[in-house]
């Protein structure tokens, strides 16, 4: 199957046809020159794993933006974010179109994500009521690779940092799904908990795509068991069980649709630092009540037709989701198992 036909199943078989955005194959990805590492030198964590991640993907020196935010707090007040990002923007060399938020906190503008205030800007009327719709993205399903020329949005991520060890495991994991692509499913769950299937209905039909190694399958369960193959990981609950029994391939994602997965520090419902500890590449969550749009979550569809194009992680999760205010997208950005 050649490349174009392939990527017309993953049209058909993802429903996402007639969506908001520009369609086809980006005519590049985001390069490494790209991306700035933000570096919290109040946090050796921060500083080590920095320094890790610049060697492995080989970062020009001037891409490296050092801040200090003392304490780990959790959620900034827009004040405090404003001081932060002007520190962020006024190092920023030409030529930068995504930024990597070397720390696990802050994660959280008031009621915005720190991912989704940096990229789209703050969010004030969000706070009023987080049920309510929130300000589309631009960047949904868009197959532009200049965010900032075409949308003035800067991508953003966090690569958490309470363990070196696993940061670097991250990392390596990005690395690695450059190399080969292996035989891989992307999994969807309609579970027992009916609020959090919100999604169920943009999932991609079960099916092969042959020229890219990998089949899509609906399961109606609560929790995968036992599968050592998952590049796509997306559910319902509050709670995931099971993760400690199943594998994850390199530069797999994984996402759970529930009101507080991006609270990373939270213990009302699980954190999305979980999937990055289990064996995923990268992450997303809600850090504030959305209620259960779909808008809010990434599009199954969407992620896998832009994933399969060829697209890192960072840009494929951006472009999944049309209201991201309140979603922190977490993980090694650069990873990009169908970028060859």
């Amino acid at each position: 199957m050649t490349l174009r036909a392939a990527l017309m199943l993953i049209l058909a078989l993802s429903g996402a046809t007639g969506q908001a955005g520009a369609q086809g194959v980006p005519a590049s990805r985001l390069r490494p020159s790209q991306l700035a590492l933000v570096v919290n030198d109040a946090e050796p964590n921060s500083v080590a794993i920095a320094a890790y991640y610049r060697k492995a993907r080989a970062l020009p020196a001037a891409n490296i933006i050092h801040v200090t935010i003392p304490g780990k707090p959790q959620r900034l007040d827009a004040a405090a974010f404003r001081a932060l990002k002007e520190r962020i923007d006024s190092q920023l060399p030409a030529g930068i179109d995504a930024v990597l938020m070397v720390w696990s906190a802050p994660y959280a503008v008031e009621c915005n994500a720190i991912t989704a205030a940096y990229s789209m800007g703050f969010d004030a009327g969000q706070c009023s009521n987080t049920c309510a719709a929130s300000r589309p993205s631009a960047y949904f399903n868009a197959s532009s690779v200049q965010p900032l020329a075409d949308f003035r949005m800067r991508l953003s991520m966090l690569l958490p940092t309470d363990s070196v060890a696993q940061a670097r495991a991250l990392i390596d994991r990005g690395v690695a799904s450059g190399f080969r692509v292996p035989n891989a499913t992307a999994y969807y769950l309609v579970t027992s908990q009916a609020a959090r299937n919100a999604r169920a209905e943009l999932f991609p039909r079960d099916g092969q795509i042959a020229a890219k190694k990998i089949r899509t399958k609906t399961l109606h369960s609560d929790a995968l068991e036992g599968v050592s193959d998952i590049m796509i990981y997306q559910t319902g609950m509050a709670r995931v069980d099971k993760l400690d029994s199943v594998k994850f391939l390199p530069g797999a994602l994984a996402d759970h649709l529930t009101s507080f997965g991006g609270d990373l520090y939270g213990t009302s419902q699980m954190s999305s630092l979980r999937w990055l500890e289990a064996g995923a590449t990268a992450s997303y969550g809600s850090v504030s009540e959305p209620c259960n749009h779909w808008q809010k979550f990434p599009h199954p569809g969407i992620l896998l037709k832009h994933y399969l194009s060829g697209s890192t992680a960072i840009e494929a999760y951006w472009r999944s989701v049309a209201w991201p205010t309140q979603g922190l997208f977490i993980g090694e950005p650069l990873a990009a198992p169908y970028g060859r």
